[in-house]
């Protein structure tokens, strides 16, 4: 019961939504003794890839037999995924622990005043750190939430960041143009703090180079590190080798560790990161592939590995009009035949929403279903078609992925919010 309780209580702050903004999140780490010093960091931010390149330099740094806390969001299935030390996540009653630690602090703050009480992102990030210096990792890996100015993790001193792309999304809280979301994920440069840059549109670019010439940290783009191809990795698509080559040069330039090449190649062959063009077999032979690709410039990396199907069964569901819109189309590009679902996920597009979307050329089926009806137990899927895909948000995948598992558990509970501004 009181597991329970703790959940309750930890969950229900998700009703406030999610608050941009760093002063909350410095003075609960005040309270805490500032856990975020407590060991050197990477921190990561973009549009996207930060996920996957937070993964593959976790795994670069524990190959070279370092001890690593990896901090991610969102998670797929259980919330300790957003917790891991050597790669282990936390367990449910960890994250209790953890969270009951919190409680008294987040009381004793909102007693002062309640608009300084901490978010549920900010206590998870607070726990993250908790944990870390707790169990005196060597370095930690910081996944931003969203954007990097105001996000909870800017609290942080790293050793490098990197800035993985820029692209349109939450446009209502980071800008409505790719220089002003620039903007925003510049916000985590630090004068002097080496920073990796990725593979960004000209506008986005001219904006981070100005961010860091004026703060004083110097850029190292990929393009120039691996002019002559990047490096492999077993996680599939051209676009993770961007990201591999991203995450290898953010551990060169972690001057403060040696840094091995033939180690950090073996590292990038065995990156484990789920829901990322994630190939799986169903009880019946079939291959099952679930994507988390859910905005423009995400559905544009994976448009070629869709192109290389051969009639593919497509399952959709998107988190909103606009990144619905690109996801439908481009799966309508490839699909022999559309299975259109709605997430549990408060802001999930309708699936009379999503069919509105489907081009009129289509030529294929289209056809309404429910995660549930689509995935009824474990390594079983009830769509026709061999290939299946699974695309959009990555709530939809954390429902399939638990399906799969045969788990058969809601995530929805454990998400973060972002209500709409008013």
């Amino acid at each position: 019961m009181e597991a329970a309780t703790t959940l309750r209580w930890l969950t229900g702050l998700r009703n406030l939504g999610s608050r941009l903004g760093i002063d909350r999140m410095r003075l609960l780490s005040a309270r805490l003794g500032q856990p975020e010093r407590a060991q050197p960091c990477f921190h990561i931010a973009g549009t996207n890839g930060k996920g996957s390149t937070s993964a593959m330099i976790e795994a670069i740094q524990r190959a070279h037999g370092r001890r690593t806390g990896l901090y991610t969001s969102p998670h797929l299935v259980a919330i300790g995924e957003r917790i891991q030390v050597d790669r282990v996540p936390l367990t449910d009653a960890a994250v209790v622990a953890l969270a009951e630690r919190l409680r008294p602090h987040y009381e004793a703050i909102r007693a002062e005043d309640p608009e300084n009480a901490p978010t549920f992102f900010e206590l998870i990030t607070a726990a993250a750190l908790l944990e870390f210096a707790e169990r005196k990792v060597d370095v930690a890996v910081l996944e931003t939430g969203l954007g990097g100015r105001l996000d909870a993790t800017n609290v942080c001193a790293p050793e490098v960041c990197v800035i993985t792309s820029i692209g349109l999304d939450h446009q209502e809280y980071l800008g409505s143009t790719l220089a002003a979301i620039a903007a925003e994920k510049a916000g985590i440069l630090k004068p002097g703090v080496p920073c990796v840059v990725g593979q960004l549109p000209a506008e986005a670019e001219a904006v981070i180079s100005a961010r860091a010439q004026a703060v004083g940290a110097p850029l190292h783009f990929v393009r120039d590190r691996f002019a002559a191809g990047w490096p492999e990795t077993n996680l599939v698509g051209s676009h993770q080798r961007g990201n591999a080559g991203a995450a290898w040069l953010a551990c060169e330039l972690a001057t403060r560790w040696p840094f091995d090449a033939q180690v950090a190649t073996a590292a990038l062959q065995n990156v484990a990161w789920a829901g990322r063009w994630q190939r799986l077999t169903l009880n019946d032979g079939r291959t099952l592939i679930i994507d988390g690709s859910h905005n423009e410039e995400g559905i544009r990396t994976i448009e070629p590995l869709l192109a290389a199907l051969r009639q593919p069964t497509i399952v959709v569901g998107a988190l909103g009009q606009d990144r619905a819109r690109s996801l439908v189309v481009a799966a309508a590009r490839h699909a022999a035949r559309l299975v259109l679902v709605q997430p549990d996920n408060e802001r999930a597009c309708t699936v009379a929403e999503l069919a509105a979307l489907v081009p009129a050329d289509f030529r294929g089926e289209v056809l309404p279903r429910t995660v549930a009806e689509l995935f009824p137990s474990s390594g079983t899927c009830t769509a026709l078609g061999d290939p299946l895909v699974v695309l959009g948000s990555l709530y939809l995948v954390g429902e399939v992925w638990a399906r799969y598992q045969g788990l058969g558990v809601s995530t929805a509970a454990w998400q973060d919010r972002l209500p709409p501004k008013p």
